[in-house]
């Protein structure tokens, strides 16, 4: 027996606008049913888990201990600037001057996350 990984969940304050976010971030749509100020909400992803958005009283106080790492469709540096108009933030930046590396981003209420470097950009960099 084993156990399918059914969602990824996401502690929010408001859980419909970090939804919002990550829909903008993925390009996927919130389900059908989310509305704003609902207590959950989700983003549908084509494969996989599920983001699953959920409201908490507690704020954020400290580094997340599980993180989403993204790989995008274009180069890392375009992703970065998209996402950081989107209303993220950059927390670390890891990129190299020879190309490799990654950024640590964080969206709207802090939880981290990384951009990768896109298939493109490993395909120009030998390591």
């Amino acid at each position: 027996m084993v156990s399918i990984l059914q969602n990824v969940a996401v502690d929010a304050a408001n859980p419909y606008e970090l939804a919002l976010f990550w829909s903008a971030v993925t390009g996927r749509p919130l389900h059908p049913e989310s509305r704003p100020g609902d207590e959950e909400t989700q983003v549908m992803l084509p494969e996989g888990p599920i983001l699953h958005f959920n409201r908490v009283p507690e704020a954020k106080t400290a580094k997340n201990r599980l993180h989403l790492c993204l790989r995008p469709t274009t180069s890392r540096d375009e992703e970065v600037a998209r996402l950081l108009s989107l209303g993220a933030t950059l927390v670390t930046d890891r990129r190299n001057p020879d190309g490799t590396g990654w950024a640590v981003l964080a969206d709207p209420e802090g939880n981290e996350f990384c951009v990768l470097r896109s298939d493109s950009d490993r395909a120009a960099t030998p390591h």
